[in-house]
């Protein structure tokens, strides 16, 4: 098997903190452009006091950055 290169970004959402998505996509839109990706993963732990449970914020979606490049961002 020859190399992966993935690109996956980590964020954490913490009290009196902005959703860190905005900045993960801009983040990630650099990772992949530097590396030469079309696709990569966003994960946000949400670490707020006021977070509802895991089993109730837990979930992913996909979407796109400003130039198109896939994104699956996963929520916890």
């Amino acid at each position: 098997l020859g190399a992966v290169t993935l690109g996956i970004e980590i964020k954490v959402w913490r009290d009196r903190r902005v959703d860190p998505f905005a900045a993960g996509l801009v983040q990630l839109e650099r990772y992949l452009a530097r590396l030469g990706l079309e696709s990569s993963w966003l994960v946000i732990f949400d670490r707020r006091s006021t977070a509802l449970p895991i089993e109730a914020r837990l979930g992913s979606e996909v979407t796109q950055t400003a130039t198109g490049r896939r994104i699956t961002v996963i929520r916890g």
